[in-house]
């Protein structure tokens, strides 16, 4: 079965994380994405924790969302080498890029001077600010705009202060707003016929995912803190528990029916009587007693025994799983969420879509590419000659 995006030719100018993650969405889901990196590759083909790796261009943190897409080196100060841009423009369906904003018009290659030459082209501009506002000009990166969306200041315990989540997760949902952006604009495209400019802003993204605690604050006045492991609800039965054994615990607990499930699993159905713990504002009202009595009761075996139990009284619960562990859970397992694809120097495993299709859905099919590997290939499919690629190469443009 087609995959969604077959036949959608993207020339991708994005480097590090943001903007790579959101075209490798697009690529996994069938789409040619033309990678088009300066001479010395993208920033994250260095670093990365594996001088193996890294020695050969591909290190993790680059391999994680450049699968499926070809690589085409140009340096962008060379003439000759934004002629080609604008020729394979005639021929693309998106542009990606995240650089500042005003470098590719610069570079007379930003959307105005494209849309002229292709004007069904689709423009995808990432950035930290956007394209407008007093601080378009300043570069941004993942830990910044941490700082800057309020997700730091509602994320670590009060007594330790503010602390970045364990991923970059700015980035990636910027990354995950831009490959929704050019879903939609291509979608538009098929009545509309023209193309358009996509103006992507990690903080606006970061805001938009946060839209519960900015909502909260803009009708009630509420200012969210760092509340450690509670969930949003403030309900304590949604929080981070110790167990026996020096094991952790999350409930989920949510409901008076999973309540009442979690007092009896516990030994605790003497709690289901205490005014203390009536109903739901109660419980709040008295959650760190609440807590303690709760993480009293769980000392008493260790958490994956816990996790098990409560499963069986179909109370929400998880231990604490690490990364080399879930990976090898069975229910990651069958779903086909990582695949393995082969390289010249072995077998990688990446994670793919983070959802299925019924019918043509995405899927790793090639490695990342190594640093310029498909220059050739690319150019060739746009006509040029061997002799005019081998003059670019001579040129210093390719």
């Amino acid at each position: 079965m087609t995959k969604p995006f077959a036949g959608v030719r993207i020339l991708d100018f994005t480097r590090v994380l943001a903007g790579p993650f959101a075209s490798y969405q697009l690529a996994l889901l069938g789409a040619d994405v033309i990678k088009v990196e300066a001479k010395g590759g993208d920033d994250a083909r260095r670093g990365g924790g594996s001088a193996e790796w890294e020695g050969r261009g591909l290190p993790p943190g680059f391999m994680a969302v450049n699968a499926n897409k070809r690589s085409l080196t140009l340096d962008l100060k060379n003439p000759k080498a934004i002629e080609v841009v604008r020729r394979l423009v005639t021929k693309a369906d998106v542009v990606m890029e995240n650089f500042r904003p005003g470098v590719m018009d610069g570079l007379g290659i930003g959307y105005q001077a494209l849309s002229e030459i292709n004007p069904r082209l689709i423009y995808c501009a990432v950035s930290g600010f956007g394209q407008t506002g007093p601080e378009r000009g300043r570069a941004a990166f993942d830990g910044m705009i941490q700082a800057m969306s309020g997700l730091m200041s509602i994320t670590g315990h009060p007594e330790m202060g503010p602390t970045r989540v364990g991923f970059a997760g700015c980035d990636v949902t910027a990354g995950a707003t831009a490959a929704f952006g050019v879903a939609s604009a291509l979608f538009q495209r098929t009545h509309t016929g023209k193309g358009q400019l996509i103006d992507v802003a990690m903080l606006e993204a970061m805001l938009s995912f946060l839209g519960q605690q900015v909502t909260e604050h803009m009708v009630t006045g509420r200012v969210h803190g760092q509340a450690a492991n509670l969930s949003v609800t403030r309900k304590p039965t949604a929080d981070l528990y110790r167990t026996g054994g020096n094991g952790y615990l999350v409930l989920a607990v949510l409901t008076e029916k999973q309540f009442a499930s979690l007092m009896h699993a516990i030994g605790r159905a003497d709690l289901l009587q205490d005014p203390r713990f009536a109903d739901w504002p109660s419980r709040i009202a008295n959650g760190p007693a609440l807590h303690a009595l709760i993480e009293a009761a769980l000392a008493s075996a260790d958490a994956e025994t816990w996790a098990e139990r409560l499963k069986g009284a179909d109370c929400p619960s998880a231990r604490v799983w690490s990364i080399p562990e879930i990976v090898r859970h069975p229910q990651v397992a069958g779903r086909d969420l990582l695949q393995t694809v082969n390289t010249e120097w072995g077998p990688v495993t990446l994670a793919g879509s983070g959802f299925r299709l019924a019918h043509g859905g995405g899927g790793v099919d090639r490695p990342p590419p190594g640093l310029g590997q498909h220059t050739a290939e690319v150019l060739g499919e746009a006509g040029y000659s061997a002799p005019e690629i081998a003059g670019l190469r001579e040129a210093g443009a390719i």
